[in-house]
């Protein structure tokens, strides 16, 4: 009888030991690239304010809260930066407070995800276990994002599971951005931040949501090419919707410890080697994911 390939067939534990090796400057290059889109963000819509520059903004911001939370589930892993310290402290402190984020409670939660994916105890399986839904109920959900009704509920369950050892990393942040914002003369620009939180970052983490296990041929089969999906992006979904090669999903639940700085060079030599061959685990771009979340009426 023919055996299942193993992972180890197409890639060597040789091959694994050099991917996931970590970087603090690839890692910190990362934050201050995902920084310097925010600043950018911020600072074209101070300087020629008109609706097209702030609804840019807007935008591009929505997208930097998906990065820094996608830079602390990194962190979460130890899987970002080579030095423990400074995973706990920019997971706790930059990306984590940025997000809204708890690193420690994040961490206990999403771990169990990888022990438990593929089977019924996975803690992140309701997020997506209706997919496929039909276009009109898809239709509803993303309406619900982008007209706030998604974010104002998820900021009143933060506000009532307040919890200062958890949130106070997120206050300190926003007391920080206001106090920047101020002291160039644009206090209403903070606004723009929650505008972001609220009516930008519900859609693109429910996108990012489906396309990551609510796309799967099999939620409930335990080989990652079944119950997880991959998207190679355009640039500009890359951007806003999967930024920091968290596209690569299915490649993370292989190799966990493998930072996103490599994930894609992963991913290519498991392609080469015909790792994905047979299964319709790689999506290609947004459109192609909702293609696949979606089924007729």
């Amino acid at each position: 009888m023919k055996h299942a390939p193993a992972i180890h067939d197409f890639v060597t534990r040789g091959e694994v030991a050099a991917l996931s090796a970590k970087s603090n400057w690839r890692a910190t290059a990362t934050v201050l690239f995902q920084a310097a889109l925010a600043v950018a963000a911020f600072a074209v819509a101070i300087l020629w304010p008109n609706p097209l520059t702030i609804i840019a903004a807007i935008v591009i911001l929505g997208g930097r809260i998906q990065a820094f939370g996608i830079i602390t589930h990194d962190c979460a892993h130890g899987a970002f930066f080579r030095t423990p310290a400074l995973n706990r402290f920019v997971g706790k402190w930059v990306s984590g407070a940025i997000a809204h984020v708890p690193l420690d409670l994040y961490r206990r939660y999403h771990l169990d995800h990888h022990k438990y994916a593929g089977t019924p105890d996975d803690p992140d399986k309701w997020m997506v276990k209706s997919y496929p839904v039909t276009r009109a109920s898809l239709k509803r959900k993303l309406i619900r994002d982008v007209t706030g009704q998604t974010g104002f509920r998820d900021l009143l369950g933060e506000i009532k599971g307040f919890k200062w050892s958890q949130t106070g990393p997120s206050v300190l942040f926003h007391a920080l951005l206001f106090v920047a914002l101020l002291a160039v003369g644009a206090p209403w620009a903070y606004l723009m931040w929650w505008a972001a939180r609220i009516f930008v970052y519900p859609a693109t983490m429910r996108l990012r949501q489906i396309s990551e296990h609510g796309v799967a041929k099999d939620r409930d089969a335990m080989d990652a090419r079944i119950n997880t999906g991959t998207t190679i992006p355009r640039w500009w979904e890359a951007l806003l919707l999967s930024p920091c090669n968290v596209n690569y999903h299915l490649e993370h639940h292989i190799f966990a410890g493998v930072p996103p700085y490599r994930l894609p060079k992963l991913h290519r030599i498991l392609s080469e080697r015909g790792y994905y061959r047979d299964h319709d685990c790689i999506a290609h771009g947004f459109g192609d994911v909702l293609r696949r979340a979606t089924r007729p009426a």
